[in-house]
């Protein structure tokens, strides 16, 4: 009897259920007409943030408004209430419905091209673990290789030394010049890694691109780089966009990747952990499993990951509540991306300005996230210095930012070690800034250096 619920709710998940009542496909976005939230409201959807702390970094972990809080807890306590009636008749119903979002959002042909995970982390192991495959069962020759940027997020060269170096890949990165002054400049130096990964007559089975990397953070042209991989003869693509959705531009059809995993708890207002995981449809999908194995395993990821035994799922189901929510504001989750974009510049000008410095990339070549710069006589030397400063900031200052070390290149005398980069979320004024900009002001007058944090 079991199994004939499981066939009934892998049939719905699919989007193949018979139900005359299908769910109504969202507003992903309003006219400003239509918009109602005042500031007031958005003060008060964000008020369990911490106050006496500036928090110019929701690249790191993102943020969840108060409404949307209040509807996870009304899926948990849903589920505690009846556990079983809920696995049967609410879960995968409810997942489906979120995955028909995330597939409007991405405009992807299909739902069943959509799986919900954890996390940008999980889904490169999906994608990786298929790589792993590949070398294990002879499809691959040893030494074949996997492309990725030297900015790859850290979690995902871990990962791909752990699934592809152990299995007998070869790895290429692609150097990226940092600062950044133009997207041609990160096309020539792909090309270039692109001719020696296939050098020896080697094949570049996967190449994993961040859409926007992390430290430093930079938007990448994914659409282009996609095309030059499709004309070399790279087998797979796949984008690690773990700042994608609600951050920048994402269409699945205009980037033309076969993979593509976006966090939505980072930019898209839902509570952590959920991310998409995109895999357009080819033969290669069929060999895709979930890396936590249970009683779905072998009928389809989507279904795969849509339960991998008992454990809190509300975070794939609060989707339609995050719409609720973004459809708030004028021009929905686009008219957030588009003023969380202009403010971040506005503040990073406003903060290389007064210090005295430069930012990291052109203002095209952010999205809500930029490099800022911090004045030399910091004296930011090592990965621990930014660390050490970090926390300073936080402890005495009240300031919540990532800081990044930039090694000095041969011949530099004179050059910006250690970036800042700020953040904008539709819950940042200008007085976070305004605190980091007087906070490190205070630091240079007072004549502070990270060496005294390490004696």
């Amino acid at each position: 009897m079991e199994n004939d619920h499981h066939q009934h709710h892998r049939h719905e998940l699919n989007g193949d259920s018979t139900k005359p009542h299908a769910p109504k496909k969202p507003r992903l976005s309003l006219s400003s007409s239509f918009s109602s939230i005042t500031e007031f409201e958005i003060r008060s959807e964000f008020s369990h943030h911490d106050p006496s702390i500036a928090r110019i970094n929701n690249g790191s972990f993102g943020c969840c408004p108060r409404s949307v809080t209040a509807a996870q807890m009304e899926w948990q306590t849903r589920f505690l209430a009846q556990p079983d009636a809920f696995y049967f008749n609410e879960l995968k119903k409810g997942i489906l419905h979120s995955r028909t979002i995330i597939k409007d959002l991405i405009n992807a042909d299909h739902v069943d091209e959509v799986s919900i995970v954890d996390n940008a982390t999980t889904a490169a192991a999906i994608i990786l673990q298929q790589i792993a495959w590949g070398f294990a069962g002879g499809k691959f020759r040893p030494g074949d290789a996997v492309l990725m940027l030297h900015y790859a997020y850290g979690s995902v060269k871990k990962s791909i030394e752990a699934y592809v170096t152990r299995a007998g890949g070869h790895v290429i990165e692609v150097p990226l010049p940092f600062p950044v002054n133009s997207e041609e400049e990160i096309i020539s130096e792909f090309k270039k890694a692109l001719e020696r990964g296939k050098a020896n007559g080697r094949k570049i089975r996967l190449a994993v691109i961040d859409h926007v990397t992390s430290m430093p953070c930079v938007v990448i042209p994914v659409k282009e780089l996609v095309k030059i991989c499709r004309e070399e003869g790279v087998e797979q693509v796949f984008i690690d966009a773990a700042h994608g959705i609600g951050c920048t531009k994402v269409d699945m059809k205009e980037i033309g990747a076969d993979y593509y995993a976006s966090n939505l708890h980072k930019w898209f207002f839902c509570p952590p952990s959920i991310a998409l995981l995109y895999c357009r449809k080819s033969p290669e999908i069929l060999d895709l499993h979930h890396p936590v194995v249970s009683h779905e395993y072998g009928n389809g990821l989507a279904i795969e990951s849509a339960w991998i035994g008992t454990r809190d799922y509300s975070p794939q189901l609060v989707v339609p509540s995050v719409v609720e929510f973004v459809n708030r504001f004028e021009g929905g989750i686009e008219g957030i991306k588009e003023r969380n974009h202009e403010q971040v510049v506005k503040m990073g000008e406003m903060l290389a300005n007064a210090w005295g410095t430069k930012l990291g990339c052109p203002p095209e070549m952010c999205a809500s996230m930029i490099m800022i710069g911090l004045p030399t006589c910091l004296g930011i030397s090592c990965e621990e210095d930014t660390m050490n400063l970090r926390t300073h900031l936080r402890e005495q200052f009240g300031v919540e930012v990532p800081i990044y070390f930039r090694a000095p290149k041969n011949g530099e005398t004179v050059s910006i070690t250690g970036y800042a980069r700020i953040s904008h979320q539709v819950y940042n004024k200008e007085e976070d800034y305004i605190k980091f900009r007087n906070a490190v002001k205070q630091l240079v007058s007072d004549g502070f250096t990270c060496t005294l944090l390490s004696q």
